[in-house]
């Protein structure tokens, strides 16, 4: 292992312990595929947020909801 680095190959004979590290020092761990980083193995944080935070922002109002939706609908939209 290099660093916060290492082979899948690595990974793979010792996926156990390089979790427990992750897990107790909560920093992030990268996996490489011939040396190019392909997955990040990193501690969970929950947030709880009420499902109207998590929308928040993300649906855009649409008055006529009954009306087709035109092609440039979507580009004035934005």
């Amino acid at each position: 292992m290099q660093g916060n680095r290492v082979s899948k190959s690595e990974f793979k004979a010792k996926a156990l312990e390089l979790l427990q590290q992750v897990e107790a020092s909560g920093e992030s761990l990268i996996v490489t595929d011939h040396g190019k980083p392909a997955l990040e193995v990193r501690p969970y944080r929950g947030v709880e947020r009420s499902p109207l935070e998590v929308l928040r922002d993300s649906v855009m109002r649409y008055d006529n909801s009954t009306d087709p939706v035109v092609e440039g609908d979507w580009e004035e939209a934005k």
